[in-house]
């Protein structure tokens, strides 16, 4: 990771296996007003209807992409690009470089704040946001996932169990880690899990920007 520029607030990064709790972590932050920008949310806006993003995908894969009132059919987008590394790094070169540039546009709009929390769901796999301060990882074992997924989606364990093997492994999520947050507790100890996490960070940030003023 770079080292961010001084006087600048953290950049952390949230990310997590699928069903590991990285909304529940998030949405305790938010609620202490720490800036919560959601690359899942930003890759929905991207590819609205008429937006650059969506006309460069139907330029890359055609018409079929789209459904009857020109919004993106994802799941025809899924199989257009299933089991197809060509079209799927085709589909990243489109959508990365445009969810990195509004996310960063966004992330400069808080240089008054503590820290900023990025959420990238697929840090590891995009390999995006390589200049981040801090990679919080919510960490639960693989049996934890299976089985909120089964119960969330209403669907098989076999089913969980190909969502789970689609995404990096989980030690490679840890070893790219600077804190970790165990979500294999009740609520409550997720809570205060996060709590001492967001102390952490503020305590980070306060040396940080000390440091600057110390030296400009």
């Amino acid at each position: 990771m770079k080292e961010s520029r001084h006087g600048k607030p953290l950049l952390v990064v949230l990310t997590g296996g699928i069903a590991s709790g990285k909304t529940a972590v998030s949405d305790q932050l938010a609620g202490k007003g720490v800036p919560v920008i959601d690359t899942d949310r930003i890759a929905r806006e991207v590819v609205t209807p008429d937006s650059p993003g969506l006309q460069a995908v139907v330029k890359a894969f055609g018409p079929a992409v789209l459904d009857d009132n020109g919004n993106l059919d994802r799941a025809a987008l899924r199989q257009e690009v299933f089991d197809d590394d060509s079209a799927r790094r085709r589909l990243e070169a489109i959508l990365h470089p445009l969810i990195e540039s509004e996310a960063r546009r966004r992330i400069d709009q808080h240089d008054n704040d503590a820290y900023v929390l990025l959420v990238v769901p697929l840090l590891i796999e995009t390999g995006l946001f390589a200049d981040a301060d801090r990679v919080v990882v919510v960490d639960v074992p693989a049996s934890t996932q299976i089985e909120r997924l089964m119960a969330r989606d209403d669907i098989t364990r076999e089913q969980a169990e190909r969502m789970l093997a689609a995404q990096t492994d989980r030690q490679q999520r840890l070893a790219a880690a600077t804190d970790v947050i165990e979500n294999d507790g009740s609520l409550e100890q997720l809570r205060q899990r996060v709590d001492r996490l967001h102390e952490h960070l503020l305590a980070l940030s306060s040396r940080r920007r000390n440091r600057s003023t110390r030296n400009p």
